[in-house]
């Protein structure tokens, strides 16, 4: 090997080092993350599910069915029929993409329920520990939050740290859909949580549904495992890998159901994943925002029919992340760059790296617009 070859081998190896330092423990005030397992597979009660012969012929199986399959099969049913099966397996049902919108809405009041009753029972069970009572009380206080009335929950997995989808605005009849994707820290007991209240997808959607003066319904998707923190999750696309199939099916799952093709609002490492998923999106807009980058140099490599979208303000601490992608560390180029080749968001009156949604912000009403139909 040639002085030049070793010359380019050693810059790389500096970048990569670099670029590790920059992305574990760059940004203060951010923890260190954790290693998280992803949730992958098919929903819990899946055994029962492919066992029941009931209508004497075989259930649509969600890892081998397509979401067009799925909705075709309910459209063959009853109403009768289609809420038996959710009766007797809601968290399938809840959780099957394809299926018709109101009856996951039924199917997973139903699994919040039983997964209430069965937290409560944990939680007096004297044989468990204090710890373990502690965490089943808190995911019973969880499960009665989303029964309020008025939630409506399209998803519900409390499998590891939880996954959930809440609509906001009447999806059945909405002439126009979005879907929150979000990044890091968000999980069952995170996704509405009260403080930095717009970077939760609950707080995003709220806000983009009162901006579009509900003339749109929202989605708040977190159906993947994010990373926690800053650390070799965040920094990698392992848990984007893992969550982009999910996200494609869900959404190919509204459309199935006759939901119109959403604008897919893509926040930080949310943009990995809605990046690994453009090919299979059937979105009309894809909009990241404080991205890492979506592993793509450019729009054309997304292969997406989609209108993309970027938005990033000054003050936002993902600017001091490098954007580039090497030995598997990084996630590409920054999509708010001109070469990129995205639509432009302005962002200048939007604060740090969770104000893009915030009442006021310029950011907020192009997502508006957006979200609408009303941008070209």
């Amino acid at each position: 090997m040639g002085l030049g070859s070793w010359k380019r081998r050693g810059r790389r190896t500096l970048v990569a080092a670099a670029l590790t330092t920059a992305i574990v423990s760059g940004t203060a005030g951010w923890a260190t993350g954790h290693e998280q397992r992803p949730l992958t597979g098919p929903p819990p009660g899946i055994g029962s599910w492919r066992a029941d012969h009931s209508l004497k012929v075989a259930l649509p199986d969600p890892t081998a069915s397509s979401p067009a399959q799925v909705a075709t099969f309910f459209s063959d049913l009853t109403g009768a029929e289609q809420r038996d099966l959710a009766a007797r397996h809601p968290t399938v049902v809840g959780n099957l993409d394809g299926a018709p919108i109101a009856l996951r809405f039924e199917a997973n009041a139903m699994a919040l329920r039983a997964e209430q009753a069965r937290a409560h029972a944990d939680a007096r069970n004297r044989s468990l520990t204090p710890q373990a009572r502690a965490t089943a009380q808190a995911l019973a206080e969880r499960c009665a939050e989303l029964l309020s009335p008025g939630r409506r929950i399209l998803a519900f997995d409390p499998r590891g740290r939880g996954q959930v989808a809440e609509v906001y605005g009447n999806v059945a009849d909405a002439q126009h859909v979005s879907v929150i994707v979000p990044g890091s820290d968000i999980d069952l007991g995170t996704f509405d949580r009260t403080k930095d209240v717009y970077g939760t997808p609950a707080g995003m959607a709220r806000s983009l549904y009162s901006a579009t003066h509900h003339r749109t319904a929202v989605i708040a998707w977190v159906g993947y495992t994010t990373p926690l923190g800053l650390g070799p999750d965040a920094a990698t696309g392992r848990l984007a890998e893992a969550g982009a199939p999910r996200l494609a099916r869900f959404v190919q799952g509204l459309t199935a159901a006759g939901v119109p093709e959403p604008a897919v609002f893509c926040h930080s490492y949310g943009s990995v994943v809605c990046g690994l998923a453009a090919q299979r999106l059937p979105a009309s807009d894809l909009v990241v925002l404080g991205s890492p980058g979506m592993r793509a140099d450019r729009v054309t490599d997304l292969h997406t029919r989609a209108r993309v979208w970027a938005a990033r303000d000054d003050s936002d601490w993902i600017t001091n992340v490098p954007n580039v992608e090497l030995f598997g560390l990084g996630h590409g180029a920054d999509p708010t760059d001109r070469s990129f080749g995205a639509r432009q968001v302005p962002a200048e009156r939007a604060e740090g790296h969770t104000g893009y949604f915030a009442p006021g912000t310029d950011s907020l009403r192009a997502f508006a617009d957006i979200a609408t139909g009303a941008s070209s």
